[in-house]
């Protein structure tokens, strides 16, 4: 017991340092279980705002849902940006170039600076529209579009806690970006509950103070990140010299960033068609499905963190000369992931009422929520396996296959079957959830068909 404690304090703490030799099991869990924790805590931040908002009736609750579906579209820009982040870290820092990661870094916070603004521009001026267009109803958007417009408008915030996690992903300094996620929940599960009810000297702003504690948590957050990043208290140190536009390097971080992004929106595009049909089905229906889905998303996210590992080792020791050692890596990397997702599959498989249950829903909403929770967790081996290589190709720098991929098993395979069984066949929510794993399934077959070809080893960046 003591000898796994240290293990488990030495990955927090992040004392190592070269993944590129040793054990590949101990690289895998030194780099995972601070990723895993990581992305644990930023899918806390829904689950907070969910559990409290649940108290304010389904109509606030189908609001963020719905908002959600709209923010993927950010954090499919914003994980795209940092996927070629965090390969193009990675390389440098496998190659033992510390200065060229440090360019690779302050040209990915400029470029990301860039597209939040316009994003959070076109979200405040267009609230009310993108949630009419998701089919919301008209109580819906009298009563959320404030949420949704602060939500969007605090898109720099998530751009840059996206991008600067990814940056210490990739120089293997995941403890940092687990400490500035710790800290921005702190502050959002404090701040949640005192502005949305009013608590002390907090103003009552009910829906929208959800939005509001969760846009300053995330901004702390990010002060936190920069201080690391400008201080040299972590493995990388950027200074103010280097910001400035470096054409070489801005240009390949777009050229791997724009298919990372299109693979990233194809994919979290494809969450607004299946909103989308499901919001035909009332806010019963879609608030139900909110509460599924923010469960979900509390295993899903740190499984990513997994996945997150597997594409460091991948991206240093391709940049160290080790091919193999990288391919032995996602395999391992993808055992895991199953061994943990599997046992998680099966709670949500044998107890999701139980589950649904903390948030003390509505009577009329928790069928749907029960339905969602017990299909999507069939599909969670396959999940497990799929996000892993998907993951792998992105960290050796080859976006182009997993988007392609993601274009064939979401939109072309998806979304149509999700249409087909909900309306025509009439299976209603259930077609939806059935189609999501079916569609996972597929994802994760052909992602190891083409992972063992293993073109994805002479990639460069």
């Amino acid at each position: 017991m003591s000898r796994w404690l240290a293990f488990l304090r030495s990955a927090i703490a992040g004392t190592e340092r070269d993944f590129t030799q040793g054990s590949i099991g101990r690289a895998v869990a030194l780099l995972a279980i601070p990723m895993v924790l990581e992305m644990s805590m930023e899918s806390l931040f829904g689950f907070v705002d969910a559990l409290f908002v649940t108290r304010l009736g389904k109509e606030a609750v189908a609001t963020i849902g719905i908002t959600e579906s709209i923010l993927v579209l950010i954090y499919g820009v914003a994980w795209g940006l940092s996927m070629s982040t965090t390969a193009m870290v990675a390389r440098r820092i496998g190659e033992k170039d510390p200065e060229g990661a440090a360019v690779a870094a302050t040209q990915a916070i400029l470029l990301g600076i860039g597209v939040a603004v316009v994003a959070g521009i076109f979200g405040v001026l267009g609230a009310s529209h993108l949630l009419r267009w998701m089919g919301a109803e008209e109580a819906i958007i009298q009563r959320g579009s404030s949420f949704t417009a602060t939500i969007l408008g605090g898109s720099v915030t998530i751009f840059l806690l996206f991008l600067l996690n990814a940056i210490f992903r990739g120089a293997g300094d995941a403890s940092i970006a687990l400490r500035s996620l710790i800290l921005s929940n702190a502050i959002n599960i404090v701040l949640d509950p005192c502005f949305i009810f009013g608590l002390g000297p907090f103003p009552e702003l009910g829906l929208l103070g959800a939005a509001v504690a969760t846009t300053i948590g995330r901004g702390c957050g990010v002060a936190f990140q920069l201080w690391v990043l400008f201080s040299g208290h972590g493995r990388i140190h950027v200074r103010w010299s280097q910001f400035h536009v470096v054409p070489s390097v801005m240009w390949r971080l777009l050229r791997v960033s724009s298919t990372g992004i299109v693979q990233i929106l194809i994919s979290n595009a494809s969450w607004v068609g299946m909103i989308r049909i499901l919001a035909t089905f009332g806010s019963s229906a879609l608030a139900g499905c909110t509460l599924a889905f923010r469960t979900i998303v509390v295993v899903i996210l740190p499984a990513w963190g997994m996945a997150n590992a597997a594409a460091t080792l991948v991206g240093q020791n391709l940049g160290a000369g080790k091919p193999d050692r990288a391919e032995r890596s996602v395999w391992i990397a993808g055992f895991y992931n199953m061994c943990f997702l599997g046992s998680i599959g099966l709670i949500f498989i044998l107890w999701p009422a139980h589950v649904l249950s903390i948030y003390q829903p509505d009577p009329v909403i928790v069928p749907y929520g029960v339905a969602c929770l017990r299909f999507v967790s069939y599909g969670y081996l396959f999940y497990a396996y799929g996000m892993v290589l998907v993951q792998a190709f992105n960290g050796a720098g080859d976006t182009v296959t997993p988007t392609y991929i993601n274009l064939f098993c979401n939109w072309l395979w998806q979304i149509p079957l999700a249409y087909v069984l909900a309306i025509p066949l009439g299976l209603g929510p259930s077609g939806v959830f059935l189609a999501i794993t079916t569609a996972a399934c597929t994802q994760a077959a052909v992602s190891a068909l083409i992972f063992r070809r293993g073109r994805w080893k002479q990639q460069r960046i």
